[in-house]
């Protein structure tokens, strides 16, 4: 989400290549796109663009990483890179996750590969812990059923739409891990204290100071009709003992609370929001006791909203149906106030965002949905909460801001349109 600065150090990039090696790119000068193919022929790949606004070539594909694995629906990444420069991505479908090592961003490479673990399938998100280590949700509990990708989804399609299979599922889990997968500790979300049992494990926030963690909740499975996903799970961190499990309320519209999505920490330390893929935003109060409390504070237009970004004491919200970035000011948490709204048209469906290290530059994608299927690059204004859309940052001759990420020839060989989705800036 980000990218910066100078002629000099793209010079030291350059004589550094002309070297046989690749200087230390400064915060933000790359974006790493996590992508396939929307026929699902060619192979899944990571894309490198070119984001230092001072750079002649600022938007262009630097690089490609095909995994030599097809149709595996590429999408969680983690949020940020990594201390040591490595990037774990999911291909959902696959139930298989991949290890990137980008310290060489014009060179990245794949340092591992692995599938389900410990008895669980699917994995979703990935959060880096203060140890080191990694806690990340998986969606189900391995069966037969869910070794086998499930069935191919519309390219159109985000978070709660985003797969179909022919089975159920049953409850998956946390796993703590390291980085290649070696498992340190697992958890079942089971909870026979919830009456429709559909607990998928979607997202999680770690909270080491008060040893929690918060979890959501969505199916993936978009023919899993009967889970609607309002629930949220606290955890003890420590050992992933399950604290309790709470249902989101409803909103005015009567379903806002259906299919949490991300749990972001706010500035207290013990109370977080909590987005809906349903349009509604939820105050989460008492994550350092064992009876969390949960009040509906916004609602958003249409569904399908994707994934947010907390910046300061400012919520960034991608709003598909209004084909907007929005941005909330929430210093006083229970009464959001909007502060800027960016249009990025009609054609636009925005769904995915992450920021740079310096937090005042964000990157946006639709994650395949609308026709104009493209990457921008979004100033943010950290004292005003403004959005500002970078004009410069777009195919060379296009008439209009943005990479389009369709039709595009990168450099591994593929031509065709590549849906994008987790997007990371380096660091």
């Amino acid at each position: 989400m980000s990218r910066m600065r100078r002629c000099l150090a793209a010079a030291i990039v350059i004589s550094g290549a002309a070297c046989g090696h690749e200087a230390s790119p400064r915060t933000g000068e790359y974006l790493f796109v996590w992508a396939g193919d929307s026929a699902g022929a060619s192979s899944d790949f990571l894309g490198v663009i070119d984001a230092s606004p001072s750079s002649p070539t600022y938007g262009s594909v630097l690089a490609s990483l095909p995994t030599g694995v097809a149709g595996t629906h590429p999408h969680h990444t983690e949020a940020v890179l990594a201390a040591n420069h490595h990037l774990l991505a999911n291909g959902f479908h696959a139930g298989r996750t991949w290890l990137f090592d980008l310290s060489a961003p014009r060179t990245p490479k794949i340092l591992t590969s692995f599938g389900d673990l410990g008895g669980f399938s699917h994995p979703h998100t990935y959060v880096r812990l203060p140890n080191g280590n990694v806690l990340a949700t998986f969606q189900y509990e391995q069966s037969k059923a869910d070794s086998v990708a499930p069935a191919h989804m519309n390219a159109t399609s985000h978070a709660h739409d985003a797969a179909a299979s022919n089975g159920e599922h049953t409850t998956g889990g946390l796993v703590e891990m390291d980085e290649r997968g070696t498992i340190i500790r697992t958890a079942a979300a089971r909870d026979s204290a919830i009456p429709d049992r559909y607990i998928y494990p979607y997202s999680v926030l770690p909270i080491q100071p008060i040893d929690r963690a918060l979890s959501t909740t969505t199916d993936m499975d978009e023919a899993n009709k009967k889970a609607t996903s309002q629930w949220v799970q606290l955890w003890r961190l420590s050992d992933l003992t399950l604290v309790k499990s709470i249902a989101l309320p409803p909103g005015p519209r009567g379903d806002e609370q259906q299919f949490t999505g991300e749990p972001l920490l706010l500035s207290d330390g013990k109370s977080a929001y909590i987005h809906t893929f349903n349009c509604g935003l939820y105050l989460v109060r008492g994550l350092d006791g064992n009876d969390p409390r949960a009040a509906f504070v916004k609602g958003f237009e249409g569904k399908n909203c994707g994934v947010p970004l907390l910046a300061g004491h400012y919520w960034l919200q991608t709003v598909p149906d209004s084909h907007a970035l929005v941005s909330l000011d929430i210093a006083d948490p229970e009464h959001p106030r909007e502060v800027a709204t960016l249009k990025l048209g009609d054609d636009e469906q925005p769904h995915w965002i992450a920021i740079d290290g310096a937090g005042r530059r964000i990157a946006l994608n639709s994650a395949g949905g609308g026709t104009g299927n493209r990457l921008f690059i979004i100033d943010f204004d950290p004292a005003s909460g403004a959005l500002t859309l970078d004009e410069r940052f777009r195919d060379a001759g296009a008439a209009r801001p943005g990479v389009s990420l369709s039709q595009k020839t990168w450099p591994h060989g593929f031509t065709g349109k590549a849906i994008p989705h987790g997007t990371v800036f380096s660091r």
